[in-house]
């Protein structure tokens, strides 16, 4: 079962909303319902998030994805369409039902940090606890110890006002990992941090999620960002899902120029992996090796080359064993069994060629590059 399903979602502000959503369904423009006093933020957003996931809603200001995530979790009641958390409709709760929901199994990682001035570092960051009544020893336990996972181990009795950005970011997030939520929506919760503190920051959410294995729906407006974060990424443009998928889908395969738009200054080295670009094994057949040996089966190919990789490699880290072999680098799966070959002239032909809607191939041979393989996170 996926831990969260939304289901053809609508928000609409304005009166007589659920006549608009009809309206949208028939195929009324966002546009035409503005001209009668009436925003429609969310038009028909549906899809999944499986547990454990990293699920990235990416758009720009006004796109609906702040509205979005406050349907995820009851904060703002959808005009049409339900929300399901592990099978159950949150939609159709009670206000004390839901505020029972947000309190133990969702919780909510801010852009501004939402820190009390007036509390301690260790009393913040078990605020959450103190919400759901657990006593007082339990909750400053485990608020050390999310402390600690979030690097803040030391820092207990300092006051916000004496941490830096970054830290104070920190502690927002150790307070929704103290209540052990299944699941964490953030919102925009790295874009008031400098660049340098924002990857920090959002390499410290990847290690504790390689840990804690949290269902995470993510917010955000910078592409490259949610391409490092995201399993899945939702797109989202004038309040419509305009393409989902990993981010190889959109960045190789955009669905429209919209998107193509976003992905121009993607660094696609550190985005796509030897597994999305590399060809078919049978390519490698017919090269001779620099001691005069001809490839002519997998065997060949596995014994001829210096090193290999893995299907989840970057392609970053292929320019060196590409320009130094005289053979395509071998790219081999968990097993260890050879599963296709990355040719020098493919790898310079995917950073070369323009991403633009559609399917990439490159000069040498005609096989689509894959965009159904892990995604690198760099």
């Amino acid at each position: 079962m996926s831990r969260l399903q939304a289901e053809h979602l609508y928000k609409v502000f304005g009166r007589r909303s659920d006549e608009a959503v009809a309206k949208l369904e028939s195929g009324t423009g966002r546009e035409e319902l503005r001209a009668d006093g009436t925003t429609a933020a969310v038009i028909d957003a549906s899809f999944t998030v499986e547990p454990g996931q990293i699920f990235v809603v990416m758009g720009l200001s006004g796109s609906g994805k702040s509205t979005l995530l406050r349907m995820l979790n009851g904060l703002s009641e959808p005009t049409s369409g339900r929300v399901l958390f592990d099978g159950q409709d949150l939609t159709a709760l009670s206000p004390q039902a839901l505020r029972d929901v947000r309190s133990n199994k969702i919780s909510m990682v801010f852009q501004h940090f939402a820190l009390f001035p007036h509390r301690s570092v260790l009393e913040n960051a078990g605020y959450g606890l103190e919400v759901q009544g657990v006593p007082r020893a339990e909750r400053q336990k485990r608020a050390a110890e999310a402390l600690e996972m979030t690097g803040l181990g030391g820092w207990e009795k300092s006051w916000p006002d004496e941490l830096s950005g970054g830290m104070q970011q920190r502690v927002g997030l150790a307070r929704a990992l103290a209540t052990d939520a299944d699941m964490l929506l953030m919102d925009e919760s790295f874009s008031a941090l400098d660049p340098l503190i924002r990857r920090d920051m959002q390499d410290q959410l990847l290690v504790l999620q390689k840990r804690l294995k949290k269902t995470i729906v993510f917010i955000t407006h910078d592409l490259n960002e949610a391409m490092r974060l995201g399993d899945r990424i939702a797109v989202m443009r004038d309040g419509e899902i305009v393409q989902l998928g990993t981010a190889e889908d959109i960045l190789v395969t955009p669905a429209n120029d919209y998107v193509a738009s976003f992905t121009q200054d993607v660094d696609r080295s550190r985005v796509l992996t030897a597994g999305a670009i590399m060809a078919d094994v049978d390519t490698a057949f017919g090269v001779t090796t620099d001691s005069g040996t001809t490839l002519r089966t997998a065997a060949d190919v596995l014994a001829a080359t210096p090193a290999t990789v893995a299907e989840s490699t970057p392609i970053i880290e292929l320019f060196t064993p590409c320009s130094t072999s005289g053979i395509p680098v071998a790219v081999t799966d968990e097993a260890g069994e050879l599963v296709g070959v990355v040719p020098r002239s493919r790898l310079l032909a995917v950073l070369g060629e323009p991403m633009t809607p559609g399917t990439l191939t490159d000069a040498r041979d005609t096989a689509p590059v894959s965009t159904d393989k892990a995604v690198a996170r760099a």
